[in-house]
């Protein structure tokens, strides 16, 4: 054997050998496996490169895969590399090259993972899109979105093109179009493993939905202002708001309170008086509060500073605490 060919050949072994470690400790781009030790299926718009160590036509550049899947290259031609994993496309290439070479020692490496994209969006740590890399469920996408934010609502909803199948969750539908399968998760259960079939496997183009939840607001002369979360279909009255906002301050004028609620069909804020004092001495039935209500409690101390609290937390549409309601 050639001096050239003798370097190749060690060259093509080291690189064997390091993809093999690298696969061991779940790098994807080495030996073509994704977390885990699972092999990738090479998609459309994905990026390899293919080295063949007695071919000097194989000059180890990158290659896209085209929109159909295919890639074309020197000696083999057309190949369906869609749908392969690195491995399956190694042993493709060399049943080809055999009719050229003798005993061909190819390699793959994916430089570019583009054909399993999955978008995260909503009330998530790090929305955006990003790519499956190998198996992934529900809750490992979850947590690479940097899991929820403390404004999550209580389902997370999965959008699924029907060329993958019907999402296999009992409440899935089909979108007027046909073209869609759609399904809700309840993240209670999903994330106390009440039922662990809710966790389902991923597909690429899935749309993951995680919406921010329901909210009502206390604000004004109370000990801890804030937000609370309402749980699955649970309402909360302003003695359950109030209580959850530690009571009122020594300060505070509860006789003078008012319910900001958005008016129907609009998004400026009407007052809704709230005689919290008459309802705390029990002379008044409690008042239920709709989604987004804000129960505002004035001071005593003067009405300027009451106001410039109340023009704050309105103009912020939220506050720095939050509470959760029951699920």
């Amino acid at each position: 054997m050639r001096m050239r060919e003798k370097l190749l050949s060690a060259a093509v072994v080291l690189w064997l050998a390091a993809a093999s470690a690298g696969g061991q400790t779940g790098g994807a781009a080495a030996g073509g496996s994704g977390p885990g030790g699972r092999a990738y299926a090479l998609g459309p718009d994905d990026e390899i490169v293919i080295t063949v160590a007695e071919a000097e036509d194989f000059p180890g550049k990158p290659v896209r895969i085209g929109p159909t899947g295919s890639i074309s290259l020197p000696m083999v031609g057309r190949i369906e590399a869609a749908g392969l994993t690195v491995e399956q496309l190694e042993a493709e290439l060399v049943n080809r090259l055999k009719t050229y070479i003798r005993n061909p020692q190819v390699t793959v490496t994916v430089t570019e993972m583009r054909s399993q994209p999955v978008s995260v969006i909503g009330s998530v740590g790090q929305p955006g899109v990003r790519q499956l890399q190998g198996r992934k469920t529900l809750m490992e996408v979850l947590s690479e979105a940097g899991g929820l934010k403390e404004d999550a609502g209580h389902t997370v909803k999965i959008t699924r093109r029907m060329e993958y199948g019907p999402i296999p969750l009992p409440g899935a539908v089909t979108d007027a179009s046909g073209q869609f399968s759609i399904a809700e998760v309840s993240l209670r259960e999903l994330m106390q493993a009440q039922n662990p079939l809710l966790n389902i496997p991923i597909m690429p183009n899935d749309v993951i939905t995680v919406p921010r939840a329901e909210m009502v607001y206390v604000i004004g002369d109370v000990v801890k202002p804030g937000g609370i979360i309402l749980g699955d279909q649970s309402t909360v009255t302003v003695l359950q708001a109030l209580s959850m906002a530690a009571g009122l301050e020594k300060t505070a004028k509860p006789q003078d309170a008012k319910i900001l609620r958005v008016a129907p069909g609009s998004t400026q804020r009407v007052e809704v008086a709230v005689n919290l004092k008459d309802i705390l001495a029990g002379k008044k039935s409690d008042v239920p509060m709709e989604k987004e209500d804000i129960l505002f409690v004035p001071s005593s101390k003067g009405k300027t500073a009451a106001l410039r609290i109340l023009e704050v937390a309105v103009g912020s549409g939220t506050t720095a605490i939050i509470w959760r309601g029951a699920r």
